[in-house]
């Protein structure tokens, strides 16, 4: 299709100002929130903005008919290149779908549009008693619909869980253009449970327009504790006691000195600045429970070594010390003009070896490492500190990107905790998925967009799509059994 004739298509559709189709206005979707190298860039023909699932399911057929690929994109914070339109075509913009379309407190959920950012969407439920428990420290700015593709997490996904815990249905415009509902609200859900399957599809299977979520009652008492030790082993110590003992805190998050030395003297969250290690640990639930489990709490983190231990008297307090870790990463700017944000998970038993490794790696390669992670469940994310400007710098980090991901790997860890596959970590799927593993995940992409124009090449390495499937599903078989199915 002519690239008038198709813009003119769109702007019937969603109205002239709901196309962006010049350079200058499509730069910004080139990337997403990944460091410059760590992902390719691509840019779209044109950039949508629908305010409806009608409009929404008439862009997809309107690209179907074209025979081009469909990305649908958030705020644009994934850090893994997810929302990047590889092979060009239509970037569909979510973001001025932003309605909270019902908010049920008996049953305890809402259902709203895909652009609704994550934070406002709990405190507009707040006054119901109620909140959105996956909250990803880009929670001021990233979408429902974005946490749903990438099956975000968060410091409270500890005790709570992620995204997909906390989706009962959805409505999905599939590659055909049909909209359909996948619900699995009711107690008691029989089937194939669709919903599971699109949360963290990353997009490949279908543009998610509605999401009915469970919505959490606001505890009745919380408490938020700092632990600082001398050393990144003792804290790591003091995590695995905790949770050995029984606890189960609402979150764990631990931040080494540098991320310290970032984060205090720029939000003065009073955190100490000789502690080699700190725990943020908050509990939460019956004002009972929480003022014993704290007490508990506060013996394993003496035991294990902590050189002082505080609990926030106030609300004032507890929202400070979070506002350190929320902001960690806007922090970085401190120390160095660029980091590229990881993410991957051991577990809690290898958490001090997996931190002595990425010390040896910083040394590798000469480059800081700060880390600042939610260690309840082993999601670390080692900030890499360097300088675009350097030439070498940014060969020398994507290097110890690779480093850190083996080594993460080799601790009986897996590729990603919370920010998705993508481009960036999709060549690394084979160091975690057999061969059979990645044809029964194209099988399902397959099934889903025969024609592979849904957010085409992400998630699976390439030779496990369309055709090459079948090639390598036959070549297995002529090894292993001497045949060719039929």
């Amino acid at each position: 299709m002519d690239r008038q004739v198709l813009l003119d298509a769109l702007e019937r559709i969603v109205g002239v100002g709901g196309v962006k189709h010049r350079p200058v206005d499509l730069l910004v979707y080139e990337y997403d929130g990944s460091v410059d190298g760590a992902v390719d860039t691509a840019a779209p023909t044109a950039v949508v903005l629908p305010r409806t699932t009608e409009q929404v399911a008439a862009i997809v057929c309107l690209a179907r008919d074209a025979g081009i690929p469909v990305v649908a994109r958030g705020a644009g914070t994934g850090l893994s290149g997810g929302a990047i339109a590889q092979q060009g075509g239509i970037i569909v913009s979510l973001t001025r779908m932003t309605q909270v379309l019902e908010v049920d407190p008996i049953d305890r959920t809402a259902l709203v549009e895909p652009g609704v950012i994550n934070l406002e969407l709990s405190e507009g439920v707040r006054d119901r008693r109620m909140f959105f428990a996956p909250d990803p420290s880009s929670q001021k700015a990233c979408t429902i619909g974005g946490n749903v593709a990438e099956n975000s997490g968060g410091p409270h996904c500890l005790k709570y869980g992620v995204t997909t815990n906390h989706v009962l249905g959805l409505e999905v415009v599939l590659a055909d253009g049909s909209v359909v509902w996948t619900e699995s609200a009711r107690d008691g859900y029989g089937g194939l449970d669709l919903t599971a399957a699109m949360v963290g599809s990353e997009g490949m299977f279908g543009i998610v327009t509605k999401a009915r979520l469970k919505m959490t009652p606001i505890p009745a008492a919380t408490s938020v504790m700092l632990a600082a030790f001398g050393s990144l082993d003792d804290a790591s110590s003091a995590v695995t006691g905790v949770i050995a003992a029984g606890h189960l805190p609402a979150s764990l998050e631990m931040m080494d000195n540098l991320t310290i030395q970032a984060v205090e003297p720029a939000y003065h969250a009073g955190y100490p600045l000789d502690a080699a290690g700190i725990l943020l640990i908050e509990m939460d639930g019956h004002p009972d429970e929480v003022s014993a489990s704290s007490a508990e709490v506060e013996l394993l983190c003496r035991q294990a070594g902590a050189t002082s231990f505080r609990l926030a008297e106030t609300a004032t307090e507890r929202e400070l010390l979070w506002k350190g870790r929320k902001m960690a990463l806007a922090a970085m700017g401190r120390l160095a003009p660029n980091y590229y944000l990881h993410d991957t998970v051991v577990p809690r038993s290898r958490l001090n070896d997996t931190l002595a490794a990425v010390g040896d790696i910083s040394r590798t390669h000469d480059l800081p490492i700060a880390n600042v992670f939610h260690a309840g469940d082993g999601n670390l994310h080692p900030l890499v500190l360097f300088d675009r400007r350097k030439s070498g710098d940014v060969e020398r980090v994507l290097a110890a990107s690779h480093d850190l991901i083996h080594t993460c790997i080799e601790m009986g860890g897996a590729l990603s905790g919370e920010h998705g596959i993508g481009t960036e970590k999709r060549d690394y799927m084979t160091l975690v998925f057999t061969e059979s593993d990645l044809r029964a995940m194209a099988g399902l992409k397959n099934a889903f967009d025969p024609h592979q124009r849904m957010n085409p090449e992400k998630v699976l390495p390439k030779g496990y799509m369309c055709g090459e499937v079948r090639a390598l599903h036959m070549e297995a078989m002529r090894q292993q059994h001497g045949i060719v199915p039929v």
